[in-house]
């Protein structure tokens, strides 16, 4: 799926980014949250660590969030040095020893890392190709970057929700999409852009299922596109009750409420110097 010239402009948005959509970590947060109802259960920090396992020295977590990541790595290998950035000063906040900067040109001497994050973020980069070459500058030889977003098919039966729900609102037999944030940068499209600068790339996929038999966590999923809500064609609180309706009634038809995932990890050594 190609993303529209409109959609790419609104993901990209920087000011948009470092304020209504990142201004704090609320809305990242409860777009995590809902992947605690995913079976299987997958360990995104403790995979990233695992990947970690040859690493030595520093570590810099680009498009860091609300420090999950960040967290989990201080935690499980104290002896490196993670360096956390983030276009977004408020989501910053309760990091220690944050940097705000911009994927495309990162504040780091050429070789100085052992190691680059960069996880589910790269979609919300205007010029995708400068920001895995700046990944690939920083980089010390045999260094790696660990780059991740979702399929194209992820949670369909998310964006099937909203349109349903979207021409409820409207009365129509269906609504405009939602906003999707990885439509830029999808786990199929990946490999390509990061070939460009990366010789050795390999995808761990992550597959799964959501499944709950409560609408409050799939209801704040949608509401933490919020940022983009003058956006989207639709009155966007209408749609959310209404989306809160249709998931509760097909919780009471079904027993839960399901939406099949596919996220993934690429892990991308050799950068082309």
């Amino acid at each position: 799926m190609t993303a529209k010239p409109s959609h790419d402009r609104l993901v990209t948005d920087r000011s948009l980014l470092s304020t209504k959509a990142y201004g704090t970590g609320q809305h990242l947060a409860a777009r995590q949250s809902l992947y605690q109802w995913q079976t299987p259960s997958h360990d995104l920090p403790g995979i990233v660590v695992n990947e970690l396992a040859d690493v030595r020295g520093v570590v810099a977590d680009v498009g860091c969030g609300n420090g999950k990541f960040v967290t989990r790595v201080r935690e499980d290998r104290p002896e490196l040095s993670v360096l956390p950035v983030d276009v977004s000063h408020g989501i910053l906040d309760a990091i220690p020893g944050a940097v705000v900067a911009d994927a495309q040109q990162l504040p780091i001497a050429d070789g100085a890392l052992g190691a680059a994050l960069a996880l589910h973020m790269l979609y919300h980069v205007e010029d995708q190709a400068q920001a895995v070459r700046e990944l690939g500058r920083v980089l010390e030889p045999g260094g790696i970057a660990i780059v991740s977003t979702n399929s194209r098919t992820d949670k369909r039966e998310l964006e099937h929700l909203w349109r349903q729900a979207a021409g409820d609102v409207l009365g129509t037999p269906e609504g405009p999409g939602r906003f999707q944030l990885s439509a830029r940068f999808t786990l199929e499209d990946a490999p390509a852009i990061l070939g460009a600068v990366f010789g050795d790339i390999r995808t761990i996929p992550l597959p799964g299922v959501i499944e709950v038999t409560d609408a409050e966590p799939v209801v704040a999923h949608l509401a933490s596109y919020e940022a983009w809500a003058d956006k989207m064609g639709v009155p966007f609180q209408e749609t959310i009750e209404r989306a809160r309706e249709r998931v509760q009634e097909a919780i009471q038809a079904e027993g839960a409420f399901r939406a099949t995932c596919l996220g993934g990890i690429l892990v991308c050594q050799g950068p082309r110097r």
